[in-house]
């Protein structure tokens, strides 16, 4: 969306992401109440960006779109009386914590404009790499 110029539609933005607009929408929803987007309705409306890029990281993100679980393995509970997944679990817990943690602060540490940044210089080198032409 930083590299737009102006607005982009819901339709556009889908489409980059391989996604459909609804699901774009409801994400979006979510970073508008933060502050992070805006929206115009009507022609020439769409999505733009409503913050400072160097300001903003991924656990900001992730925090705007509701904390959604960030490891897919995790703790068992299909037999809470189960002894064996209560030892699994035991045994477990306190790694997928730390993981978690740690996945946690380094999110804290990469800004929106950071990674911008990186897409910049990776679709550079990607263009270089097929004779100048870009994709992304």
């Amino acid at each position: 969306m930083a590299e737009q110029g102006g607005p982009a539609t819901s339709e556009v933005l889908a489409r980059a992401m391989d996604t459909n607009p609804v699901v774009l929408r409801r994400v979006m929803a979510g970073l508008r109440v933060q502050g992070y987007v805006q929206s115009e309705k009507g022609h020439g409306g769409g999505w733009t960006l409503a913050c400072d890029l160097a300001k903003v990281t991924l656990r900001d993100i992730y925090a705007a779109l509701g904390s959604p679980s960030l490891l897919a393995m995790g703790n068992r509970t299909e037999a809470p009386g189960c002894v064996v997944e209560q030892a699994v679990n035991a045994a477990l817990g306190k790694s997928f914590d730390a993981a978690e943690a740690l996945l946690l602060d380094r999110l804290g540490e990469v800004t929106l404009a950071a990674l911008g940044e990186d897409v910049r210089a990776r679709a550079t080198v990607r263009g270089a790499c097929r004779g100048g032409r870009k994709h992304g």
